[in-house]
């Protein structure tokens, strides 16, 4: 995903201390201040006032009292001070004003000794600077306010790290305008169709009242059907950053929470910022997870996926609807949202994202190799035309792992055999050190050259384009075809063709070694599949005729089951896998004459086989001779079609 580098913040190490807030070193700063400063004032009050007296013992001023001496003494509590009517030694040092200090316990005799010498005396209260009044009864109440400040933002702090907080705010992203979203139509390869269908949508964002001065609407949501890795996601940033509005993403599965309720307030809050930003996006990716059809049954009426669902119903279609914000939403399951949820006014518009023609998948190899070096054997156009079923996620991981390979073998450009490699990888896996011995290596020889031959000689069958017994993922062998071109229908021939493939290695086997192995398993598999397609699905059996029967392989309980919706009698199902029964072994007999007709061809080509492990085209073609199948293309980078 494209990143904005100037909204990116660098990563904070664990032992940097977070940076305080500006809010929280105002106040702090005040309060410091105001301390210093009353305890400064203070200090300087208490300095100026002690400097002007000496202290005394209270029996030497008691003695100055009795000898007359004193002139006037001023009493703050238990402090006496005092001048003296000349200047006196005492205990040593001059003393002309004095300070000293009462007993604590009332002393009766003095005062009237004071009265009785003529002294002036003044009674005063303990007084004290402005400032140092204000910080005693002010002072107190600050450190409340404060106390309680600091912790009303600790415990804001608290919540919101506090899962339960976070669950209810829910995880929506929000992308602001192209500075966020730096996608456009053009960084997304092919999709003219679902192209063209979203430039509408991107106009309305643009310009709005030039689609409402006619009274015309806006689709209010727009869905994206296809299966995974084929752009769906990258084609609502595109709109987003071709209309230069605000984009909110979230998932379908983060609506969902264990406690009731939570989901249908994310959606209130997630509609309610959008509707304050309008025009915006809404993009919900994997909305399946949150509008699977109600009724099930399972949950009643409190279940929290419904009351989610409705709450998104209310919000795209409701009392509060609001036309400048268009909701997008992505699914590979079409079938299980709920027809609320598909009705016009709502999701009215949907846009299928299917994977690319050979024509996209060459320009989506283009956008996905343009910071690679490519060799001068690679055609990317060849390489489109042998990868068909791929989708764009499957393409730029193709141009990753050729781009893998080359750096292993340190490769300064990625060759056409890097390509070869990365196919071979994703579609098969990689090469397993498994050691067979010689008795087991003839016979995935064999039973590979048996595909290869077959096919080659059988009219309507894909061209060959490599065959080897390197053992890869779950394969001791594996034979490759080449399309001719994309195909989106399959005839009877073609799909019979197919058929005498996969039969061609367990015919090859019955041939050579008189009995069959282990290793056709997953070829009867697939061949057994496909002829009960043939009899259930494609109405190719004259005996069943053209109806069409449910056929689940791997039920639970009751194994393998063929079904309508009204039921299908057991005769039925007999007759279905009559038929399919009869199909296979016609292919067999049909694979099996093939074979003994080019036994020479078939015993040269698993000798080169045992000799080098890997034939690729030329090869092919020059040990299997002229081909009956229908003729490949002219170029070729070394791959082959899926399985």
């Amino acid at each position: 995903m494209p990143v904005n580098p100037s909204v990116v913040q660098p990563p904070r190490s664990a032992s940097t201390p977070p940076e305080p807030s500006p809010s929280r070193l105002s106040w702090v700063t005040w309060v410091v201040s105001f301390l210093l400063l009353g305890f400064f004032a203070w200090g300087q009050y208490a300095s100026s006032n002690e400097g002007k007296f000496t202290s005394i013992g209270y029996s030497d001023f008691y003695q100055l009292a009795v000898d007359g001496k004193i002139d006037n003494v001023a009493i703050k509590g238990q402090r006496v001070v005092g001048t003296l009517k000349e200047t006196k030694t005492v205990e040593g040092k001059p003393v002309a004003s004095f300070s000293t200090m009462l007993p604590s316990q009332e002393d009766r005799d003095l005062l009237p000794l004071l009265r009785e010498k003529g002294v002036r005396i003044t009674v005063k209260s303990e007084e004290q600077p402005l400032i140092v009044q204000i910080l005693v009864n002010v002072l107190p109440w600050l450190l409340i306010i404060g106390a309680w400040v600091w912790l009303s933002r600790r415990a804001q702090g608290m919540l919101a790290k506090n899962p339960l907080t976070r669950m209810v705010h829910g995880p929506t992203r929000r992308y602001e305008a192209e500075a966020q979203v730096p996608v456009k139509f053009d960084d997304v390869a092919g999709l003219k169709a679902a192209k063209q269908d979203l430039r509408e949508i991107v106009d309305f964002l643009k310009e709005p009242a030039r689609f409402q001065r006619l009274g015309g609407k806006v689709p209010r949501g727009v869905l994206l059907i296809g299966p995974p890795g084929t752009g769906k996601t990258l084609l609502a940033r595109a709109v987003a950053g071709e209309a230069g509005v605000p984009f909110f993403s979230i998932s379908g599965s983060e609506f969902i929470e264990l406690f009731v309720g939570v989901g249908a307030s994310r959606v209130r809050a997630l509609f309610e910022e959008a509707k304050k930003d309008a025009p915006s996006i809404v993009f919900i990716d994997e909305i399946d997870a949150v509008g699977r059809s109600r009724g099930t049954g399972l949950g009643g009426g409190n279940d929290e996926r419904e009351q989610t669902l409705n709450q998104l119903l209310a919000e795209l279609d409701g009392f509060t609807r609001n036309d400048l914000t268009v909701v997008m939403a992505a699914t590979n399951r079409p079938d299980v949202l709920d027809s609320a949820l598909m009705r016009p006014g709502r999701f009215d518009r949907r846009i299928v994202v299917d994977r690319p023609e050979r024509a996209a998948r060459r320009a989506i190899l283009a956008v996905h190799s343009r910071a690679i070096p490519l060799g001068n054997d690679v055609d990317l156009d060849a390489v489109a035309g042998n990868t068909p079923g791929f989708s764009g996620a499957d393409l730029a991981n193709l141009v990753n792992e050729a781009a893998l390979s080359a750096t292993r073998r340190h490769a300064d450009t990625v060759d056409a055999r890097d390509f070869t490699h990365a196919f071979d990888k994703i579609v098969l896996g990689d090469v397993r050190e498994t050691l067979l011995d010689v008795d087991e290596k003839r016979r995935v020889a064999v039973h590979e050259a048996g595909h290869a031959v077959v096919a080659h000689f059988t009219p309507h069958a894909e061209p060959l384009e490599r065959v080897s017994i390197l053992p890869r993922g779950m394969a001791l062998g594996v034979t490759h075809q080449a399309p001719a071109a994309d195909r989106h229908l399959l005839t009877q021939p073609q799909i019979e063709a197919r058929l005498r493939q996969f039969m061609g290695g367990y015919a090859a086997e019955m041939t050579v070694f008189g009995s069959p192995s282990s290793g056709a398993e997953n070829d009867l598999r697939h061949a057994t599949e496909l002829a009960i397609k043939m009899v259930a699905h494609f109405g190719m059996s004259q005996n069943v005729g053209p109806v069409f029967y449910e056929h689940r392989n791997e039920h639970p309980f009751l194994g393998q089951v063929i079904a309508t919706e009204g039921g299908t009698s057991d005769a039925t199902v007999h007759l279905i896998e009559q038929e399919a029964r009869r199909l296979l072994g016609r292919a067999a007999d049909d694979a099996e004459k093939t074979i003994a007709q080019h036994r020479d061809r078939l015993d040269r080509l698993a000798a080169a086989l045992l000799s080098i492990e890997t034939v690729e085209r030329a090869e092919l073609m020059t040990l299997l001779g002229p081909s009956s199948s229908v003729p490949a293309k002219p170029k070729s980078a070394g791959l082959a079609a899926l399985p």
